[in-house]
């Protein structure tokens, strides 16, 4: 039977929860345990797949099509599990599996209340993903200690603790130990009260994972542990870093994986964490640098592209260099300001979305990457952005653009799949989750992969028109992944371009920091080809200059 790990946290939200439990997920993996996580989120939404971007950032998606939080992003990226969508759970569909058993007539009667039956629906989600496959289960609560949407979930996992063995359970709260400029001090009181919050719902943590700018002194130590009544090698203190892929280093460093072991009476090996360290040390030690502008609507909330950014430094690490992102409001780049947004670009990136705002921006910069042949990404709408712009531009179609920004176009090159049906739930009318594609032999996207048939999460309503594959054909662009049944076009390119490739769907879930996705990979090798090739046209333009002047 697997162990189960609770993460909860305090003081302030933000803290990295979900950074802490993917971390904890990749030191027990290298202790050769097998892991799998999952994330309790307290919204009443069903999925956050209906959310504004700016209200909760990225829409991670898992094999299965379940749209999730972003933390199974960090989860899978740390661990390499390949979760599910009973990885995230939400408070929506809790209630509304309940409500649902409730009307078919499940608990004959019975007054439905949030206990028994609320609490009892979420420990069965928690049971249901620690599988005979399982050794250790890690779940992160969402929310603050203290906020009343997150009180279920609390009462949950404290019934839960009573209910499995003694060492069966660990409680990990994650708080905040601030560091006041004035008096020159780190203080611990705030972890002290949020501590107490916890104690009031009958749960006492096992470890404490202590966020703070700068490292605890051995009195702040001790007074954790006194007070917060956890032993001292249990107070694990984690100081800000920069890179968030050395944290599970830090934290075996202070000692958490060992903890832990012991709280679950696991007895292991040491942990394998020499692939790992040499990952962290290749960012690092970047001596390259490649710039890459991001060209999209949500630019102000960078966790709206959360796993596309992190692709992207996954990608300039295997190649040696550091990435250095320029976010451009895509609603910015049209005629002449598209020459200062995208001027000394090394790469243009034009990531997924949804809605008419900022299409044309995004199509502005797409064309000035193929007219000056500039490495170019396109992710999901990226990719029918590129079309649009090939469809206007190239095959001469002013008026080409997608049914889902101008229903009435003269020349949908992109439009909704076929026999798609109008429902009420909005998700239900998406491709989503993982699905297969054939790669055309001989191009790049071909070398790039290494295989013949690769299989890509999808996030999509819309598609490329097949009526238009003829032209699109004729006009130059290269069909480089097919559906299996030759139905839908999952990857275009330009033979005769540095790096021009578009994907249907949405390469950056895959993407891990020890092994990234040969799409980044390939584009990030481009764009440092072409910053090598105009650095040194540069430095020759200013020898020839000197000479000139002498």
């Amino acid at each position: 039977m697997a162990k189960h790990v609770f993460v909860t946290g305090g003081v302030t939200s933000s803290l990295g929860k979900g950074i802490t439990s993917a971390s904890l997920g990749r030191l027990l993996e290298a202790r050769g345990l097998r892991v799998t996580l999952q994330k309790l989120d307290p919204y009443i939404n069903v999925d956050p797949g209906t959310m504004n971007p700016f209200e909760h950032g990225e829409v991670f998606v898992t094999d299965d099509g379940g749209e999730t939080d972003l933390d199974l992003g960090h989860y899978e990226r740390f661990t390499g599990v390949r979760l599910s969508r009973d990885s995230n759970v939400t408070t929506g569909s809790v209630y509304q599996s309940v409500i649902r058993k409730e009307r078919r007539g499940d608990y004959l009667g019975a007054t439905v209340q949030v206990i028994p039956h609320i609490t009892n629906e979420i420990k069965g989600r928690i049971r249901k993903v620690g599988k005979e496959d399982i050794d250790v289960v890690i779940t992160e609560v969402g929310g603050t200690v203290g906020d009343i949407e997150s009180l279920p979930y609390l009462e949950a996992i404290r019934q839960l603790r009573k209910e499995l063995p003694s060492q069966d359970s660990c409680f990990i709260h994650v708080t905040l130990v601030p560091y006041l400029a004035t008096s020159e001090e780190l203080k611990t009181k705030p972890t002290q009260h949020s501590v107490a919050e916890l104690r009031s719902h009958g749960i006492m943590p096992d470890v404490m994972v202590v966020r703070s700018s700068r490292p605890l002194d051995d009195a702040a130590r001790r007074k954790i542990s006194l007070f917060c009544d956890v032993e001292p090698d249990a107070v694990i203190n984690l100081v800000d870093i920069p890179n968030i892929y050395a944290v599970p280093l830090e934290l075996n460093e202070a000692g958490l994986d060992a903890v832990v072991c012991r709280k679950l009476d696991l007895e292991t090996d040491p942990p394998d964490l020499a692939d790992w360290e040499a990952m962290v040390l290749r960012m690092d030690e970047a001596k390259d640098e490649v710039t890459i502008g991001l060209v999209g609507k949500y630019v102000d909330l960078p966790d709206a592209y959360l796993s596309v950014v992190e692709s992207l430094k996954h990608a300039a690490a295997a190649n040696g260099a550091a990435v250095t992102i320029r976010w451009i409001p895509a609603e910015e780049v049209d005629g002449l300001l598209a020459e200062s947004h995208l001027e000394g670009l090394d790469g243009i990136l034009v990531p997924g979305g949804f809605g008419i705002r900022g299409i044309e921006g995004k199509i502005e910069a797409i064309r000035h990457a193929r007219e000056h042949d500039v490495p170019f990404l396109g992710l999901c709408l990226g990719l029918q952005c590129a079309v649009i712009e090939f469809g206007r531009s190239v095959l001469g179609h002013s008026n080409a653009n997608s049914t889902e920004f101008d229903p009435t176009t003269p020349d949908p090159v992109i439009d909704l799949m076929e026999d798609q049906n109008d429902v009420e739930d909005m998700g239900g009318t998406m491709r989503l989750g993982i699905y297969p594609a054939k790669l055309t032999p001989g191009t790049l996207t071909e070398r790039l992969y290494g295989e013949s048939v690769v299989y890509e999460r999808h996030r999509h309503r819309w598609e490329i028109n097949n009526r238009y594959r003829s032209e699109l054909e004729e006009g130059g662009l290269v069909f480089a992944g097919i559906s299996p049944d030759d139905r839908l076009v999952e990857i275009i390119e330009l033979p005769d371009h540095p790096f021009f490739i578009g994907s249907q769907f949405h390469p950056e879930f895959k993407s891990r920091p020890d092994n990234p996705h040969p799409l980044f990979d390939g584009f990030i090798a481009a764009a440092l080809k072409r910053r090598r090739s105009t650095s040194t046209e540069e430095t020759v333009a200013s020898s020839e200059a000197v000479t000139a002047g002498s």
